[in-house]
């Protein structure tokens, strides 16, 4: 491997270390803040969502977008897979053909 290939790798290697450093920080920051501050936990138990639910998807956009973000809504779509790939499937066996001035 020449050398110039393992300085980038080494480059690479201390940038994901300092992010993951970074992602353990802010987790341990999240941790520390007690549930009461977060908004409405009572509504997402009615919508059966947990605290931790909340935390889990609040940490993947956070990883995501690299910042901190706030979730303002969370809702399950009432639909299954089946039934979207189904609809998604015969949407596109439709061939809709436009001929310029015939209706």
């Amino acid at each position: 491997m020449a050398k110039h290939e393992m300085k980038a790798l080494e480059e690479e290697l201390r940038e994901l270390r300092q992010r993951v450093e970074k992602l353990e920080s802010l987790l341990a920051a999240a941790k520390a803040v007690p549930p009461a501050s977060h908004a409405s936990p009572t509504k997402e138990v009615e919508q059966g969502f947990s605290h931790e639910i909340l935390l889990v998807i609040s940490a993947a956009v956070a990883a995501f977008l690299g910042k901190r973000a706030s979730i303002r809504q969370i809702r399950l779509s009432g639909e299954s897979p089946w039934a979207m790939q189904g609809r998604a499937t015969v949407q596109a066996s439709h061939g809709i053909e436009f001929v310029r001035g015939r209706r």
